[in-house]
């Protein structure tokens, strides 16, 4: 399994492209046939990334996902080499079937429903062929005339789900999809606090972080993205890139709005990690949280939410070895802020 696309559902793909190719440097590859209808989809990539708006007005999932949740992602698409095959087994390891396997041009195509209202499509196709091939959308001439910021594949999505619901949403992607279960963590920040497990599949390239909020403590921002997303769903998709303070500062000049570290942050780092690829002054600048596990670290930074509700948001990450998704950094930029607010402004 791999990640073959990411599809969003949108109200209004002229604002989703905004976002994607002005912000992030996202190039169109592929476009909707004219006269396709009331549903229309744009395909936009950047290194191995691609990603799908797709906007309609019809009886579609598109039209029923952003009613309810606004923008979002809707549906993942996952490479396999016998999509009829892997809907066959999914569904006889009880898997929820939403689509019967289907071939269009060279690709087939099956889906099955995810966590929320999130699907999975399962996608069998020629190497060589791209995200546009079976969606019926026509092909841009010149495919990534721009040179994007640097980002290189999709690293993760980190998903919201109800409290209770956790271990039954872990356990169906172990027993349906074959996914292992590769971390567990509780975290605690202030009156908060969260469980997280990490399920990836056999490959290690498909990974999704479920997030629960812990009921025994204080409400929080799982149960607040509950609330506006009206439901679970992808909190936040996270991109690889090979050097991220290239690609930060690369978003900041097209004008990204990202999320600020406290100064009080990086005068404790060197107590906390060693550095090898990044000076603290440089990540200090752009404000890059680091983090390190036994196989080694990562550069990460979240970027502030666009979307009308204040919900899904996009994070950049520079994996350097690490395997684990920064979960500390949650606890450290906590303790951070609330240092320099107890030393006051002057901090």
């Amino acid at each position: 399994m791999k990640i073959d696309y990411v599809e969003f559902y949108v109200e209004d793909i002229g604002r989703s492209l905004a976002w994607l190719v002005e912000g992030y440097g996202f190039a169109v590859r592929a476009n909707s046939a004219p006269g396709d209808g009331a549903t229309r989809s744009v395909n936009v990539g950047q290194g191995g990334i691609d990603l799908l708006l797709t906007e309609s007005s019809e009886d579609h999932p598109a039209r029923a996902y952003t009613e309810q949740h606004g923008d979002g992602i809707g549906d993942i698409g996952i490479r396999v080499p016998d999509a009829a095959g892997a809907f066959a087994e999914a569904v006889r390891r009880g898997v929820r079937p939403v689509t019967a396997p289907v071939t269009r041009g060279a690709a087939t195509t099956a889906t099955v429903a995810g966590f929320g209202d999130v699907t999975h499509t399962f996608i069998q196709r020629p190497d060589g062929s791209t995200a546009a091939d079976g969606r019926g959308l026509v092909a841009v001439p010149g495919r990534d005339p721009a040179p994007g910021t640097g980002l290189l594949e999709v690293d993760h999505f980190a998903a919201c789900v109800e409290p209770g619901r956790l271990d039954e949403t872990v356990d169906y992607y172990l027993r349906t999809l074959d996914f292992d279960l590769t971390l567990t963590e509780r975290i605690v920040t202030g009156d908060q606090g969260m469980v997280i497990k990490v399920v990836q599949s056999k490959s290690r390239a498909v990974t999704f972080t479920l997030i629960e909020a812990d009921t025994h403590m204080a409400v929080g921002q799982i149960d607040k993205f509950l609330k506006d997303h009206d439901g679970p769903g992808v909190q936040h998709l996270a991109f690889s890139t090979g050097d991220i303070l290239t690609t930060v500062r690369g978003l900041a000049d097209r004008g990204v709005a990202l999320l600020t570290t406290p100064s009080a942050y990086y005068s404790v780092l060197a107590d906390r990690v060693q550095q090898h690829r990044h000076p603290v002054d440089e990540l200090r600048d752009l404000d890059i949280l680091v983090d390190e596990d036994h196989d080694g670290q990562l550069y990460q930074i979240f970027a502030k939410s666009v979307h009308p509700r204040n919900t899904v948001f996009l994070e950049i990450i520079e994996r350097v070895g690490a395997t684990s998704f920064g979960s500390s950094n949650i606890r450290h930029l906590y303790d951070s802020v609330k240092a320099q607010q107890e030393a006051g402004p002057k901090s």
